[in-house]
């Protein structure tokens, strides 16, 4: 599965979901549809899930020549991406995020919607940059960080924009811990290991339990935010 950016691989009841589009792994329409996909047969085979990126770069976030083309294609990224973090919030087996490097915007988001967390030692960025773009912070992407965040780090990746690097996106809580980038894969095939032996009914009903209202929260901003959206656009793109 998965012949052209995304690639779904089985072993021993753990499914590796990576994306890897050459460059900096842009969150393109056809890329989202690819992870749905390998979400769908991760479900299927009852796995826990790796989730993880290319060499230096879990996701840079949306296509931004997408966006910049704006219409139907591009509300149609947005609505997808943004509802992807509930559709891994609530995956029924545990799901790990392994971050290669890099993360930015909406692979942050992605990223945050995982169980567990693990983050490359190197010198890497990790920020929400919208505001730093001109835009309000979506409602879905604030819901995210505030999910993870510690309060201080929320309220400065949302209205300043901070980029933090590895050892402070540990402390603010974008991480669970950090590996070196040579033992990033190899940590999370433990991870996933030991998580395969959790009661699976157990697992997926006390997530859903604790995530219900956020999950309610990003279902019903989505349409919210697409409206924005769509005002940003009739502006030409320029914030008020």
């Amino acid at each position: 599965m998965g012949n052209e950016t995304v690639t779904y691989s089985l072993r021993d009841g753990v499914a590796t979901i990576a994306i890897d589009d050459g460059k900096r792994n842009a969150l393109a329409p056809q890329v989202l549809r690819q992870i749905y996909g390998a979400l769908d047969q991760a479900e299927a085979d009852d796995a826990v899930v790796i989730l993880t990126g290319r060499e230096d770069v879990f996701s840079a976030g949306f296509d931004l020549n997408v966006m910049k083309r704006g219409g139907t294609a591009a509300l149609g990224m947005l609505r997808s991406g943004y509802a992807l973090t509930a559709r891994v919030l609530a995956h029924p087996r545990p799901v790990i995020a392994a971050c290669n490097g890099h993360v930015m915007a909406m692979g942050v988001f992605l990223m945050l919607s995982a169980d567990h967390i693990i983050g490359s030692r190197g010198d890497f960025k990790v920020a929400a940059n919208e505001v730093a773009l001109g835009l309000t912070m979506p409602r879905v992407a604030a819901a995210m960080l505030r999910h993870r965040l510690t309060p201080g780090a929320y309220q400065r990746a949302v209205t300043l924009s901070e980029f933090f690097d590895v050892d402070s996106a540990l402390e603010a809580g974008f991480f669970d811990e950090l590996v070196e980038a040579d033992a990033l894969m190899e940590r999370a095939a433990a991870l996933a290991d030991h998580y395969r032996q959790l009661p699976a009914r157990a697992h997926k009903d006390s997530k859903r339990r604790i995530r219900s209202r956020l999950i309610r929260r990003i279902r019903y901003s989505i349409p919210l935010d697409l409206i924005d959206a769509v005002r940003l656009a009739l502006r030409g793109g320029k914030p008020r």
